[in-house]
């Protein structure tokens, strides 16, 4: 799998409604004992994800996460931007996460997400 796919079925067990197909999805990118840690969680195996990813959608049912830019990667990290999108189509928060990759690139081992975009120093 390419790092885009991998991102973007990532991405999409963020935002199946389906919590079988979730599971699936996460499994076939999500390396045992990986980490997903943002301000609001710090989640350690899928199952805790999972958990963590079906408590959000309850709160915001039909929304999904998308992914706003291209993938930047070096020595087995990448970082890509998010945002969220409700059932209606309406934005919601965006982020940028970092993901770090196993050796042979085809899992990801950890991931550090942000919200809001990145404050800028008063000029």
């Amino acid at each position: 799998m390419q790092l885009p796919e991998l991102i973007d079925t990532y991405c999409q067990a963020w935002s199946d409604p389906s919590p079988e197909r979730r599971a699936e999805l996460l499994d076939t990118v999500w390396a045992p004992g990986a980490t997903y840690t943002d301000p609001s969680v710090h989640a350690v195996g899928s199952a805790e994800l999972l958990a963590h990813i079906a408590t959000v959608l309850a709160r915001r049912p039909g929304s999904r996460v998308v992914r706003t830019s291209q993938i930047d990667a070096h020595h087995g990290l990448a970082r890509f931007a998010w945002h969220a999108v409700e059932a209606n189509g309406n934005a919601l928060p965006e982020g940028i996460d970092i993901a770090f990759l196993s050796a042979d690139g085809s899992k990801i081992e950890r991931i550090i997400g942000f919200f809001g975009p990145v404050k800028r120093d008063a000029a």
